[in-house]
């Protein structure tokens, strides 16, 4: 993995798409692999430059209650801003530019022009997913600038670890959110090397129901760091606190990444969990069972 810290190379910039500010240099990567300073400037190594392209049922991002039935592009490039020792994209979140994992460069008008010809299999629009988008959101809000402008929606299955200025600035241009709350601790954000992160998540949640964005939140259960109960109930309170008709998805997990020798979450906790949910919101959904 590249680092913010390599040797000297001129003067140092800070970036600002997230709240870890990664200090950069020439050549140099932040902590998400994909952005680093040329020319004197801080830019995004992984513009454009897709991983992943599929046209998907909406439910599978997933989304339940945004345009259910329908399909839509999913575009993914590569590297993230969190380090979760169970993520389940490892193979394109935890790796960099320096890297070698294939990826072909996909302009804007490229990634919607294929929408477009995806309409007649019942494509709604763009999803950006499978990694975090929000560590491009140049890319991001460009397409998605040119999906308003057709008629086509543009959807973001994010960590929500983003600065508040970017964050602001993309929600006008975006139709739909899944935001994962990866636990309901500041102790389980540090975990994930992002102090202070419940509360960023918290407000990106908060913010994008306050502009009118469809949202719905994802809870990945990982056994010994996202399966307390108390927590997990403080979680859906919270959640109705602010819109008790948000979806809420409830995700099993299954060994991956640096958990590969780990239990799936039984099946008991994924029940007692949706059951605590149902106390709080209106719609509850099992997934990965």
């Amino acid at each position: 993995m590249g680092s913010s810290s390599g040797a000297a190379g001129g003067s140092m910039l800070a970036c600002g798409v997230c709240p870890h500010g990664c200090r950069l240099h020439e050549g140099s990567f932040g902590i998400c692999g994909a952005r680093t300073v040329r020319s004197g400037k801080v830019a995004s190594l992984s513009y454009g430059q897709a991983t992943s392209l599929a046209l998907d049922p909406v439910e599978k991002k997933p989304f339940a209650r945004f345009h259910p039935g329908s399909m839509i592009l999913s575009y993914g490039s590569y590297g993230c801003n969190l380090r979760c020792s169970f993520c389940q994209n490892s193979d394109i979140s935890m790796v960099d530019a320096a890297g070698s994992l294939p990826t072909h460069f996909m302009s804007p008008e490229n990634l919607i022009e294929r929408a477009i010809e995806l309409r007649a299999q019942g494509n709604i629009g763009v999803a950006f997913t499978y990694n975090e988008p929000f560590i491009a959101p140049e890319y991001l809000m460009d397409a998605a600038r040119r999906a308003r402008g057709e008629g086509l929606a543009s959807a973001a299955v994010t960590n929500g670890y983003v600065a508040k200025p970017v964050w602001d600035e993309a929600l006008p241009h975006l139709d739909a959110l899944n935001i994962d709350l990866k636990c309901f601790s500041e102790e389980g954000y540090r975990l994930l090397g992002a102090p202070g992160g419940l509360a960023v998540v918290k407000r990106s949640i908060e913010t994008a129901l306050e502009a009118g964005v469809h949202v719905e939140v994802t809870t990945l259960v990982v056994p010994g760091f996202s399966d307390d109960e108390e927590l997990f109930e403080r979680e859906c309170a919270w959640i109705a606190s602010l819109d008790p008709s948000t979806p809420l998805h409830i995700s099993r997990f299954f060994p991956a990444y640096r958990m590969i020798g780990a239990q799936p979450t039984p099946p008991a906790v994924l029940g007692l969990f949706q059951s605590i949910a149902k106390r709080y919101l209106a719609h509850v959904y099992l997934g990965n069972v």
